[in-house]
């Protein structure tokens, strides 16, 4: 475990996915984002040329910089090497928590059910995920948090403006923003402009009214 990792992730309380085909300067992407007051950006598997775009980004700086939907050991041991401050998965996935834990590198471990969240527990998470968040609302993070109220919980899935201060009066230590924040026509078109403000927006609502 790293409570270090929990501490900053729990003060800054969202992480930015980036999901997008194609992404000018990976850099300059997450100085945007950090402009806008979000700190963790999450570098998903499913982008093209993900290892190239962490090594620039860590090259710049590497603070909160991750990667995400790590499925295998493998995949996790390229990541790593390249960079990545931690690792995501998209489920319960034992080898991706082994290796992170022999590389010392924090692991987000993602659940939807109780016997899942305890299984991610049982492997190390730093964090458990549960996705898809808004499929069930915030009132299911509040009940699983009753049988675990030591799981670090982070919503994600369908997480907004909306419903982002739901999520984390309902127990969340954090939120993932997607593509309301980091919209892939707009990462595309180098509007870092645009990102910065779609940041600060989403960071403005998580202390708003409570979501659904």
């Amino acid at each position: 475990m790293h409570p270090d990792f929990l501490s900053r992730l729990t003060k800054d309380r969202v992480i930015a996915v980036v999901r997008a085909p194609h992404i000018p300067d990976a850099a300059a992407l997450c100085a945007a984002l950090r402009a806008g007051g979000v700190r963790w950006i999450e570098f998903t598997r499913t982008t093209p040329s993900l290892a190239a775009h962490l090594r620039r980004a860590v090259a710049e700086d590497g603070t909160g910089v991750g990667a995400g939907t790590v499925m295998t050991a493998a995949q996790a041991r390229e990541l790593i090497d390249a960079g990545a401050g931690y690792l995501v998965t998209p489920g319960c996935r034992p080898e991706v928590a082994e290796t992170a834990a022999a590389a010392g590198v924090p692991v987000v471990l993602g659940a939807l059910t109780p016997t899942e969240v305890g299984r991610a527990v049982d492997l190390g998470a730093d964090a458990v995920k549960i996705f898809p968040a808004r499929a069930f609302g915030p009132g299911y993070l509040r009940d699983l948090a009753g049988p675990f109220p030591e799981v670090p919980l982070v919503a994600s899935g369908g997480v907004d403006a909306d419903n982002a201060a739901g999520f984390l009066r309902a127990g969340a230590r954090a939120v993932c923003a997607g593509s309301q924040v980091v919209a892939p026509s707009v990462v595309a078109a180098a509007d870092w402009a645009e990102i910065t403000r779609r940041a600060r927006a989403f960071v403005d609502s998580l202390d708003g009214p409570e979501g659904p």
